[in-house]
């Protein structure tokens, strides 16, 4: 069949690189950084994961108590407008209780003053 450089078994075979000793070890320190590195930006992205998660968390609180302010914000002006109502309608009252209380007194002033016209004319 074919027998060819390119196909041939012997070509496949690797030969075993051999570093010098300074190249080794600058070598195994890049895998050593490499492999620090690596753990390092697992933690700074589980970091920054949790930093997120604790945003979102403080946005929705946020969110939150802005919604509760505008809650309470709506309650004092029900209260004030409330307060408004009643004060309008202490004074209304009190309007009507001073002319009941003329029409009171003219009746009394009127009831003496008949009484007392009767009076007058039973001793003549």
């Amino acid at each position: 069949m074919m027998s060819s450089k390119g196909f041939s078994q012997s070509d496949t075979i690797q030969k075993p690189i051999v570093l010098t000793k300074p190249v080794a070890k600058l070598v195994i320190k890049d895998l050593v950084q490499y492999d620090g590195l690596s753990k390092e930006i697992l933690t700074v992205r589980s970091l920054l994961t949790e930093t997120n998660n604790k945003l979102t968390t403080q946005t929705q609180l946020v969110a939150n108590l802005n919604s509760q302010i505008l809650n309470y914000q709506s309650i004092l002006d029900n209260k004030d407008g409330q307060l408004l109502a009643q004060k309008n309608a202490t004074e209304a009252i009190e309007k009507a209780l001073k002319k009941e209380r003329r029409a009171k007194k003219l009746y009394q002033v009127g009831s003496a003053i008949g009484g007392g016209a009767i009076l007058l004319l039973l001793v003549q």
